[in-house]
């Protein structure tokens, strides 16, 4: 009866980390807000290694509109700045020579509606997710009852519980995008 008890919580698990991510993605589509999410994920090429932004420096917020990055070495400061320039972020950096100030403008309608439709693609790759964690346990639980570990009530139950979870984690999903979408289209 291992499987009955097991699988629930690890699909489960692997749907929350699903979400999890999309939500990670979210935080770096900016909202005209400033946002150290917007840059942390950034690959800079540091000294010929690819290396996340948050690694190599510090990142801060001063005021709603601007976000400082200041490098823990100073010799990466045009590697992040061409990072930045690199980037799908649309922010142009500004460098004193000691930290970098990226200045969020207002979004405009056109790019409101291309972040919009980010996020709804990044929505349908998390659903996409769950359905394949769905489908992987679908495929679990079918191999237990064929070799005889539980009964064909037991399968259509723990099929039941299985696709309850999924309609919950797209739901969530549905909802987590919705709020971003509306969020964007804020002005």
């Amino acid at each position: 009866m291992s499987v009955m008890t097991d699988l629930p919580a690890k699909l489960d698990d692997q749907m929350k980390k699903a979400i999890s991510a999309m939500t990670t993605d979210f935080a770096a589509i900016r909202t005209g807000k400033a946002s150290g999410a917007i840059v942390e994920n950034i690959m800079v090429d540091y000294y010929g290694t690819q290396t996340r932004m948050r690694d190599l420096v510090g990142i801060s917020t001063p005021d709603a509109r601007t976000i400082c990055i200041q490098p823990w070495d100073k010799g990466a400061m045009s590697a992040i700045e061409k990072a930045i320039i690199n980037s799908d972020v649309g922010i142009s950096p500004v460098n004193d020579g000691k930290v970098i100030r990226l200045p969020v403008p207002p979004l405009s309608a056109e790019r409101r509606t291309q972040l919009s439709k980010q996020v709804k693609s990044r929505a349908e790759e998390g659903k996409v997710s769950i359905r394949n964690v769905r489908r992987d346990g679908n495929e679990i639980a079918k191999k237990a009852q064929k070799g005889g570990e539980i009964t064909e009530d037991d399968l259509k139950n723990l099929l039941d519980k299985i696709q309850k979870m999924t309609d919950s984690a797209i739901k969530d999903i549905d909802t987590l995008a919705a709020d971003k979408e509306k969020e964007l289209m804020t002005v």
